[in-house]
This record gives structure tokens, C-alpha cells and sequence, in this order.
């Protein structure tokens, strides 16, 4: 009967145990969760960037196009230097838009 007694009356003391114990065995667990969060990149986060990429890329072929554009128009104006400018721009367009993305 004593024994009863003492089972019953250290139930509550053990549930703590079990909750400490369950804490520490799990807490290895969700640490290396974590830690592949932060070194996988989720589709998210590369749809992400993959947009980014595309916009500075259009950006840069937009800048380039201008300055082509601006020589383009010197050179019609006889300006023999701004015509090899406007085609070293042309490559430079033709190279960025054949780039791997």
C-alpha cells in the first residue's frame, strides 16, 4: 500500500522529468533542423533571386542600349569614334543577352 502511495504522490514530480528529458532529447533534433534551414535555399528564396538576377540583367541591357543609342546617333553625325563605340556596345548587348541566366 505504501508503495501506492508513494507512486501516486510522485506522479506530478516525474511529469516534470519526462518534459526535461523530453526537452533535452529532442533539442539535438531541431538544432540540425535549423541549421539545414539556413544552408538550403527554399523555392521561394530562389524565385527570389532568379527574379533579381533577371532585373539587373534587363537593367544593364537597357543602359547598354541607351549608350549605343547615344553613340549611334554621333556616329550619323560623323563622329568615326562614336560608330566603333556603338558597335563595341552592340557586343557587349548581344553578349549580355546570350549569357547563361
Amino acid at each position: 500500500m505504501r508503495a501506492v502511495i508513494i507512486a501516486f504522490l510522485a506522479a506530478p514530480l516525474l511529469a516534470g522529468c519526462v518534459s526535461a528529458v523530453k526537452t533535452v532529447v529532442t533539442a539535438p533534433v531541431k538544432a540540425v533542423g535549423q541549421v539545414a534551414d539556413w544552408s538550403t535555399t527554399s523555392q521561394d528564396e530562389a524565385d527570389r533571386n532568379r527574379g533579381r538576377e533577371l532585373r539587373k540583367r534587363e537593367e544593364r541591357i537597357g543602359k547598354l542600349s541607351r549608350q549605343r543609342d547615344k553613340a549611334a546617333e554621333k556616329c550619323r553625325d560623323g563622329n568615326e569614334e562614336q560608330c566603333q563605340r556603338a558597335e563595341v556596345l552592340e557586343h557587349e548587348i548581344e553578349a549580355e543577352m546570350n549569357a547563361p541566366s
